[in-house]
């Protein structure tokens, strides 16, 4: 008798649990969908302007930096990113092309809104 009056101050507690569980896994896909697609659009964005900067020399016409500029712009766009063109630097110090673009992305998570600063450089250095 005395087991049956312990489980059954127990009851519930696995739903409970449960229930809290779920909660936490939704609030964490919730987040995942809201932030990850811009952290990948990040990540591609960073890739096309290395690889812009690396061949930016060896293309014939030369590349001028406005025509950089407006590519790596077309390229944010294609992706989502919020950059404008002004905040896209290119510079040339003789063989050396630098491109820089500094970003900000806002999430709203419904409790509350987070902004992250995204800073992308490149260079044609070799690796």
């Amino acid at each position: 008798m005395q087991a049956m009056r312990v489980h059954g101050s127990e009851r519930g507690g696995a739903k409970l649990s449960f229930a809290i569980t779920v909660i936490i896994l939704a609030t964490m896909a919730f987040c995942a969908v809201k932030v990850v697609p811009s952290w990948f659009a990040n990540y591609q964005l960073q890739d096309a302007i290395t690889t812009e900067a690396r061949f930016a020399t060896s293309t014939y016409p030369k590349k001028t930096p406005e025509d950089i500029q407006g590519d790596v712009f077309k390229k944010a766009s294609e992706l989502g990113v919020p950059a404008r063109k002004e905040d896209i630097k290119v510079t040339f110090e003789g063989n050396l092309v630098t491109i820089s673009l500094d970003y900000s992305v806002s999430y709203d998570l419904v409790v509350t809104q987070i902004t992250h600063q995204f800073h992308l450089y490149a260079d044609s250095r070799p690796i």
